[in-house]
């Protein structure tokens, strides 16, 4: 009997020891230290990250630690954004509560309940913070050796002293892969054999910008003084550069829409590799069997991690302003984060923060929210996928309600045009006008179809992604031209 009591007392004593600790963990003192703790970590981390992003790694280890590194540090910024926002929401529930207290019993109750929601929310909190913090106390532990072999990395061609101010104009993201590409294009050819690199990855996850950002560099230009651009439609046309690359190191970038005849690429590698055996070639494609014509592991790009591609959004949407300054918009952000990352693209991410930079104000921003999640939702009713799949696989997208247009529905066919030359000739006859004027403004969209412009990069090689719309609910993919070209290989 004694035995049973002692067993009951000690669990009781082990519950209140419990109950205390998450109490005072969850309190506001406790994870305002973790805060503090939390960014001065990602301070350390990114300023890591920011200096190995200038130098070129070529050992494997590193590059796996910097993806660790990276990883933690995007995760880490994710919790201390939730965290500021829980802050200041107990902050803001304090004064209404402390402003409304009544000597009434029964006000008293109700603001002992309103106050147990957020100490609730609170110890959930404090396990992603602390989750977040023992992740990146644990690599900042092996940070030290890291630096060190860092230092003596070869530096790359400095960036401006200022570009981190403007996050759209260059390259975000892909450490790792970036310093594979490197290492493949400075490394010597073995055996005089032409080396074959295939870039995999899904529909405008930034295959196109990851090449042209490292062939910009200084050492790729001199290393390769011919720097040749070919696509799956024109890529036996390589003999007629004959002249231009015959005994010249030269690099070869080929993208490939659709699968290629193996004695067509045959024929392709064998003038290569007759012409200069220092050359290189680089694939480009969505399609993951093309992976066989490479000689060395493929660079697989995937959509952005939601960490990564919260932190991006949130930059991107923010612009110049201190989004410490409107947490309110930062949780707004964040929910758009989690439908881009589970329907949209970075296409979809850039436009929307494009529009939602302009106008700083949390009901427009609720209510373009609102829309984007309307589209997908009516999207999986109609067609049983979400739009970036759609639009990968060609089919037409319904945004009726992203444009506020329910008289006149809304549909997209997608096609493509790179530079200031679009892919079909006969879509320059046809008005044109941007998703942000669209989605400001619905009352501009023109009579009958139209090409909707969802995103111009920025960046290297300057991709437009543009959109033909129908002028009727009639219209189907497989009623128009364009479709039938999408078809045969006409894509993002």
């Amino acid at each position: 009997m004694e035995t049973a009591i002692t067993a009951v007392a000690g669990e009781l004593l082990s519950r209140f020891i419990s109950f205390t600790i998450n109490k005072y963990c969850s309190s506001k003192g406790c994870l305002e230290e973790k805060g503090e703790r939390l960014q001065r970590l990602l301070m350390r981390v990114h300023t890591v990250v920011e200096e190995a992003d200038a130098r070129h790694i070529a050992n494997s280890g590193m590059l796996m630690q910097l993806k660790i590194l990276s990883e933690a540090m995007y995760k880490g910024y994710l919790a201390l954004d939730t965290l500021r926002f829980q802050l200041h929401e107990e902050s803001s529930m304090d004064k209404v509560s402390d402003s409304f207290i009544s000597i009434s019993s029964a006000t008293r109750l109700k603001r002992r309940r309103t106050i147990l929601a957020p100490v609730n929310k609170g110890k959930n909190l404090y396990l992603e913070v602390n989750g977040a913090l023992e992740n990146l106390e644990k690599v900042v532990s092996d940070i030290a050796e890291f630096v060190v072999l860092l230092g003596g990395c070869e530096r790359l061609s400095r960036r401006p002293y200022d570009a981190y101010l403007y996050i759209g104009n260059f390259m975000f993201g892909r450490h790792t892969e970036k310093q594979k590409l490197f290492n493949f294009l400075l490394e010597h050819n073995p055996d005089g054999a032409t080396p074959v690199l295939p870039i995999v990855g899904g529909l405008a996850v930034g295959k196109k910008t990851l090449v042209a950002h490292v062939c910009a560099d200084e050492r790729i230009r001199s290393q390769f003084p011919s720097i040749l651009h070919l696509n799956g439609d024109n890529f036996l046309s390589i003999v007629d550069h004959e002249k231009a690359i015959l005994g010249m190191s030269s690099l070869v970038v080929v993208e490939f829409v659709s699968d290629v005849d193996d004695m067509e690429w045959k024929e392709f590698y064998s003038f290569v590799r007759r012409t200069n055996r220092r050359s290189k070639v680089v694939i480009i494609s969505k399609l993951e069997r093309l992976a066989r014509f490479g000689s060395v592991r493929p660079i697989f790009l995937n959509a952005l991690p939601y960490e990564e591609l919260w932190y991006l959004f949130k930059i991107l949407a923010f612009g110049s302003a201190d989004p410490a300054e409107h947490p309110e918009l930062v949780h707004i952000a964040e929910r758009f984060a989690k439908e881009l990352h589970m329907g949209g693209s970075l296409v979809a991410a850039n436009a929307l923060a494009d529009v939602l930079r302009r106008n700083l104000n949390a009901q427009v921003w609720f209510c373009i929210l609102n829309r984007c999640k309307k589209v997908i939702e009516k999207n999986l009713f109609a067609y049983g996928q979400q739009p970036k799949l759609l639009m990968e696989q060609g089919h037409e997208i319904d945004m009726t309600d992203f444009a506020l247009t329910p008289v006149s529905p809304l549909r997209i066919i997608p096609c493509t045009s790179s530079g200031s030359s679009a892919t079909y000739a006969p879509v320059k006859e046809l008005p044109q006008m941007t998703i942000g004027e669209l989605l400001l403004d619905p009352s501009v969209r023109p009579k009958g179809q139209f090409i909707l412009l969802s995103w111009e990069s920025r960046l290297p090689p300057y991709t437009s992604f543009i959109h033909f719309v129908s002028n009727c609910t009639e219209d189907s993919p497989e009623g128009t031209h364009l479709s039938r070209r999408k078809r045969r290989g006409v894509a993002l």
